[in-house]
């Protein structure tokens, strides 16, 4: 059976500045081969996925993500971010093992900030914080988790910008 490439639609990167926002995914991408400073290792990968409360032409949820290494060392940005939006830091239990699933349906403050690569606008997430006390996190729509999606759908991930970048691809 023959697996065809095609253009994909056109992108709409969510608007830049701070959103409120409710995670509504934690996509494990297991081992991922990475170079940094010249050095190429596999390391464990994830990818948090939210919804903020503004919506597209068409009425959904723009969806924000941001891809970390599975690591809460106090160098790691994932226990940077994971800090601040939690607003302190992790006990030294904590620190033996976090279920980041636990995150799912939590909400925050996105700094979504935007970026140009060749010619193409990209959404990135900033910085997250904690929601401030009276404020209160969209309600999670119309968002099926990778993990639950039929299995060709999962493959694919394009459409959720889940795919790998061509910085990630190996030629």
């Amino acid at each position: 059976m023959p697996i065809y490439a095609r253009a994909g639609a056109s992108f709409i990167p969510a608007p830049a500045g701070t959103h409120g926002a409710v995670c509504v995914d934690v996509v494990d991408l297991g081992l991922v081969e990475v170079t940094f400073q010249g050095k190429t290792q596999r390391r464990h990968k994830v990818v948090l996925v939210w919804q903020i409360d503004e919506v597209m032409d068409n009425n959904q949820p723009f969806l924000c993500r941001r891809r970390y290494s599975n690591s809460l060392h106090e160098m790691a940005s994932l226990r940077r971010d994971l800090a601040s939006w939690r607003g302190r830091d992790f006990s030294e239990q904590e620190l033996l093992g976090f279920d980041l699933e636990t995150l799912i349906g939590v909400g925050c403050l996105l700094n979504v900030i935007h970026e140009t690569k060749n010619g193409q606008v990209f959404a990135n997430v900033n910085s997250i914080m904690k929601l401030p006390k009276n404020m209160t996190a969209p309600m999670p729509r119309d968002y099926v988790r990778v993990v639950d999606r039929p299995q060709g759908a999962q493959a694919d991930g394009a459409e959720d910008g889940l795919a790998a970048s061509d910085e990630e691809i190996p030629f």
